[in-house]
């Protein structure tokens, strides 16, 4: 077989899956449910954020907080301050694709 397969986790319990993490991209997957959500950190790469399903609530830097549908593909840049978060009673779920890989 020449492709690899990889399985996405299908519930709604917080997860926050390493899919893919290799030397070109890091491909991860997250389930967040009202009021979780990832620690305020900077972006280590550019970062594609695609929402899946629910709504996503995120701060940017030091603008408030936008919040985007299933269906959004955000493009965030390197270096943004991000605070992630599912602010909602639908559970959250996100593609997280960064590209270039981070070097550390």
């Amino acid at each position: 077989m020449v492709e690899q397969l990889f399985k996405l986790s299908r519930g709604n319990e917080k997860a926050v899956e390493k899919v893919i993490f290799d030397e070109n991209l890091h491909y991860l997957h997250m389930v967040f449910n009202k009021d979780e959500g990832l620690p305020e950190h900077f972006s280590n790469s550019d970062v594609y954020m695609t929402v899946v399903r629910g709504k996503l609530s995120i701060g940017l830097n030091d603008q408030g907080i936008h919040e985007y549908e299933a269906g959004t593909l955000l493009k965030i840049p390197f270096q943004t301050k991000m605070n992630v978060k599912n602010m909602h009673d639908e559970t959250l779920e996100l593609i997280v694709v960064k590209a270039p890989a981070p070097k550390n």
